[in-house]
């Protein structure tokens, strides 16, 4: 398998999406919300994608927005069309929703729960089951969780103020992670009392 996960920084990079129906419209909206600059060619576009930045252009000006674009997005329900795209965009990352082991950018099924991104891959086998997956990820993650989340970072920065030896870090981590106090903060919901719980810790054992 020659795919590997990586987040990509989004923010005013260009993106083509061809195709305006229910999957490009998914497209550009993903990319809307990460700052993109999007053009969609082909079909009609919603009022509400334009409202949200995405520009229409003509097919028939193609070319130059290929060009223009860091990330083709191929979703059009013309084949033909869709192979020309592809091979005038080569160089380019291309997502292709129509075939997507033709393109070298695959979009996953995605999702946050606060903080936390999660992306479920199959390789195409089962959309069906990337669904059934997400919905069962987002069964076991608790709102404790997050609040651990957001504990950790709160003391990782804590502990580069006041602790410079890194494996003593890591190991400062470990044991707030498992703290019996501190869990029984977070189990109630109380972020900040954990937070003034760590401090005290933390100055009493550095």
């Amino acid at each position: 398998m020659g795919w590997t996960p990586l987040y990509l920084e989004m923010s005013d990079k260009n993106v083509l999406v061809v195709g305006a129906g229910e999957v490009g419209q998914r497209r550009a909206l993903r990319f809307l919300d990460a700052g993109a600059n999007v053009v969609i060619s082909g079909g009609k576009v919603p009022t509400q994608l334009i409202k949200l930045g995405a520009k229409p252009k003509p097919r028939a000006e193609l070319p130059q927005w290929i060009d223009w674009a860091d990330l083709v997005v191929v979703a059009s329900g013309d084949h033909q069309l869709n192979e020309k795209v592809a091979q005038l965009a080569e160089d380019k990352l291309v997502n292709r929703a129509d075939y997507p082991e033709k393109g070298n950018l695959i979009v996953p099924s995605s999702f946050s729960i606060k903080d936390v991104q999660f992306s479920i891959f199959t390789q195409g086998k089962s959309p069906l089951m990337a669904k059934e997956l997400r919905k069962r990820i987002q069964a076991v993650v608790s709102e404790e969780d997050i609040l651990q989340l957001e504990l950790q970072h709160f003391t990782r920065e804590l502990l580069k103020e006041k602790v410079r030896d890194q494996k003593k870090r890591r190991d400062y981590l470990y044991q707030i992670l498992n703290d019996k106090k501190v869990n029984e903060f977070l189990e109630r919901g109380k972020l900040e009392e954990a937070k003034n719980y760590i401090v005290n810790f933390i100055q009493t054992h550095s």
